[in-house]
């Protein structure tokens, strides 16, 4: 099989199990920005569990872009590295005042000028806020697009110019963000779940093969929960607690 059919079949396999969400909750693009910087080294729960408090208190860039880093330090602390992160928000709300007139761009190429923004958080936010096709590449996009034999490459911006012309445009942010789902649940960067893998049949690096005789595993048998991200949902089989 191809790279280019591995991939069109590993977007309609992560389809039919995850929806194409990001967890982090967000109201509006500029949430989404903020939101997306702050996740960087840390887990998405973490960015949620802080996010309400510093949206109340700095609701849109104009407020951001005046505030004090160290009140927002203190706010953005368990997220981590937070000395950086306050000062490249606080960075990012001051140049869309300057010169977006207080609203995020709908472009990537005006996107990755701002502070703290490159190619991953602009294709993140351009999908999700906007709606716009964008391939997001973090950690995991780059493990489960190197196992899925799509790439050789551990270069971002290698691997989003190389997926994106295997798959339409209207599909590159739903397989990222699905990718990313599955990379968390499943193929797992030290020991991936490939019993549990709806692409185990397909994927060049799977530990397992389905058994003669019997058709490959499918969204009917694998449930997905998303606990804490805004729009969850819960996907199960009859079979889904027999393979668990």
């Amino acid at each position: 099989m191809r790279a280019k059919e591995r991939a069109q079949l590993a977007v309609e396999r992560l389809k039919a199990v995850y929806p194409a969400i990001s967890e982090l909750d967000h109201a509006n693009p500029f949430q989404m920005l903020v939101a997306t910087i702050l996740s960087a080294q840390t887990t998405d729960r973490s960015v949620n569990a802080v996010t309400p408090r510093l949206f109340a208190r700095y609701p849109d860039a104009a407020a951001l872009a005046h505030a004090d880093p160290l009140a927002v330090e203190a706010i953005i602390k368990p997220t981590g590295f937070f000395h950086t992160k306050a000062r490249t928000i606080i960075a990012a709300s001051a140049a869309l005042v300057e010169r977006f007139h207080g609203e995020v761009p709908p472009r990537l190429d005006d996107l990755v000028t701002l502070p703290g923004v490159g190619r991953k958080t602009a294709n993140v936010v351009l999908g999700v806020a906007f709606g716009v096709p964008g391939f997001a590449v973090d950690t995991h996009v780059i493990r489960l697009t190197r196992r899925l034999g799509l790439t050789t490459s551990s270069d971002p911006v290698k691997i989003e110019a190389g997926v994106t012309r295997m798959i339409p445009p209207a599909d590159w942010t739903g397989f990222s963000l699905r990718l990313i789902l599955h990379g968390r649940r499943v193929c797992l960067a030290r020991v991936p779940k490939c019993p549990q893998c709806v692409m185990n049949d397909f994927c060049p690096s799977s530990t397992v093969r389905a058994a003669r005789g019997r058709r490959p595993l499918t969204a009917t048998g694998t449930r997905v929960r998303l606990s804490h991200a805004r729009g969850s949902t819960a996907k199960r089989s009859g079979r889904s607690r027999a393979r668990r």
